[in-house]
């Protein structure tokens, strides 16, 4: 069973062996040339001794820093459209591997000429899910790993790992993401038993609940914190924090938002004059510290490990009804 398994699938097997050496032929030099960038630069020493601490005072280390910055995004921003590519890649699991896994079979009629030769449904689901799974998986962390080293220096230079697209792709919930589209591919074969119509829903599937994780369960993971400082001090969000701004606005003396999605300042040593938001206004900032990377890591890839056991658990029963 697991000889047949392979041989089924090892077409598809060397066709993403050869995409993913495509890949790194792509993400290798172009790492290595950022990354020794990055070290010329010197970002690394700079942000580093801006420290993590959300707001800090202003200082000519910070104004230096943040030019650096721009100087590398100004030569390498381009490769954030390279990034787009690597959120796309485990859904296309879920299209070429997971929808014919099974729909496939039904489609063609294989399936019972297997089912015959004493090989029970379970068997053979098991085998299948389980072979096709592991290979998966292996090549999802190679995957992971391969690009959070390419996307790091990016990521430092900028904004930081938790916000999107940044986070889609580095860490640990790449691979998670792609077990759940081969999972989702495969319990959509079990019900639209045609691989045309099973990759379509596998596609859509996947993006609609991505979406909805990343837009109204990510934020939300941990309560947001806030900060409110003056315009006219010399206190202003840490650029090197890697905080996830969620909001912003600057609020009236009496705590209302005037000026959404708006900030004043930061002023010269002379002040900023009259205050556009009237006296006593403050900016406003609603925010995900850039330390809770790892915990929002863990809880999304936990929510998408469970989706695919239970995927792969009605799809397993889903076999068993098949005619």
């Amino acid at each position: 069973m697991i000889w047949l398994t392979w041989r089924q699938h090892r077409r598809q097997a060397l066709f993403t062996l050869v995409a993913l050496g495509v890949l790194a032929a792509i993400m290798v030099p172009t790492g290595l040339a950022m990354h020794a960038k990055y070290d010329s630069l010197g970002l690394g020493a700079c942000r580093a001794a801006l420290g993590s601490a959300s707001m800090i005072t202003q200082t000519e280390a910070m104004a230096r820093c943040e030019s650096l910055g721009h100087q590398f995004q100004q030569e390498f921003g381009g490769m954030m459209l390279v990034a787009v590519l690597f959120v796309v890649l485990p859904v296309l699991v879920g299209v070429f591997f997971g929808a014919p896994l099974v729909a496939r079979e039904v489609e063609q009629g294989t399936h019972r000429l297997v089912w015959t030769q004493d090989v029970s449904r379970l068997h053979w689901a098991l085998v299948k899910f389980g072979l096709l799974g592991a290979i998966t998986a292996v090549l999802a962390i190679g995957y992971a790993l391969g690009v959070s080293w390419w996307f790091r220096p990016l990521v430092t230079a900028s904004t930081g790992r938790l916000n999107y697209l940044s986070f889609d792709v580095q860490g640990i919930v790449p691979i998670a993401y792609t077990l759940f589209a081969l999972a989702l591919g495969a319990f959509a074969g079990t019900y639209w038993r045609k691989v045309l119509p099973a990759m379509g829903i596998a596609l859509v599937g996947f993006a609609a609940v991505r979406v909805a994780v990343e837009v109204f369960a990510r934020p939300r993971y941990l309560p947001a914190r806030t900060l409110s400082f003056s315009p006219d001090g010399q206190r202003t969000p840490n650029p090197a924090s890697g905080d996830w701004v969620l909001d912003l606005g600057v609020r009236n003396a009496a705590g209302e938002m005037v000026l959404p999605n708006s900030q004043i300042g930061p002023c010269p040593p002379g002040g900023c004059g009259a205050n556009p938001a009237g006296p006593g206004a403050q900016n406003w900032l609603q925010y995900q510290p850039g330390d809770r990377f790892w915990i929002f890591q863990g809880v999304e890839t936990g929510i998408f490990v469970l989706l695919t056991a239970a995927l792969v658990f009605f799809a397993i029963r889903r076999v068993r009804t098949i005619a």
